[in-house]
């Protein structure tokens, strides 16, 4: 069974890892953003196995866009992934480390990043969802955050924590129609340009974008249909591991670790 990916923000440094990785299991990938020189690198660099969508996932006519784009060059579309996101460098380069201060969060700095942050996402899945219902496979993944960046900073914490929550509700309301809903971080921070040099993290220190790689293939073409509502951190995934056993042990209940019993798919 070919399958088809739609990845938002296409052309960035975690969504090319995901690409990669999917592209491997002979995943159709179409990748969605507002850069066209990143695209057109993207598509020299991964060729016919990538169709790259020009847009801005803040404009809901874009992301209608996107789905019509994924839907005509494959037919069908089974994975959505919610990437594309705006973080604290886009407000300040070294934001990541010298926090904005209640001044600094005007309205139009906390609309703009929960346009991008949870309105397109919100918009991406709507648009998604009938095609998605008709997938065997049909799933959304979102990317968030890490708990401790969600109580960390505003306005991208709370952003990731709203999407978060977005994502164990549609677990719950779309289980029925056979939609899976669940989350995929790296885990902390990350070496792409979504953090700046100047944030004052050390490159070395930070997560490689390919620890997204093994879970978002395992998600896509072999997660049990139960197993919805989850979150897996791309650093806790042991490759030492079978892949079930690799996601059991990486996997959390999303937006609250703390809550739920042991998902059936683990039993």
């Amino acid at each position: 069974m070919s399958l088809t990916a739609l990845i938002t923000g296409g052309a960035g440094g975690l969504a090319r890892a995901m690409i990669e990785a999917l592209l491997e299991d002979g995943v159709a990938c179409v990748a969605f953003d507002r850069d066209p020189a990143a695209l057109a690198r993207l598509q020299a660099d991964f060729g016919d196995g990538v169709t790259t969508v020009p847009g801005d996932v803040s404009i809901t006519s874009d992301c209608a866009q996107a789905v019509t784009a994924a839907v005509a060059a494959t037919g069908r579309l089974d994975l959505l992934v919610n990437n594309a996101g705006i973080g604290m460098s886009s407000l300040r380069a070294n934001a990541e480390t010298r926090l904005p201060d209640l001044e600094e969060l005007t309205d139009a700095v906390w609309d703009r990043f929960f346009a991008v942050n949870v309105r397109g996402p919100l918009a991406m899945t709507r648009f998604a969802m009938p095609h998605l219902k008709q997938s065997p496979r049909g799933q959304v993944v979102n990317v968030t955050t890490s708990y401790f960046t969600m109580h960390r900073v505003a306005p991208y914490g709370p952003t990731k924590a709203a999407l978060e929550s977005m994502t164990a509700i549609f677990a719950k309301q779309f289980k029925a129609d056979g939609v899976a809903f669940n989350v995929l971080v790296p885990g902390g921070a990350t070496d792409t340009p979504f953090v700046s040099d100047a944030s004052g993290i050390p490159r070395d220190k930070m997560l490689k974008p390919a620890v997204m790689g093994p879970p978002i293939r395992w998600l896509a073409s072999r997660a049990p249909r139960d197993f919805t509502g989850m979150r897996i951190a791309g650093q806790d995934w042991d490759a030492t591991l079978g892949e079930d056993a690799a996601a059991l042990k990486a996997a959390r209940p999303a937006a609250w670790p703390e809550l739920g019993p042991t998902p059936a798919w683990s039993t």
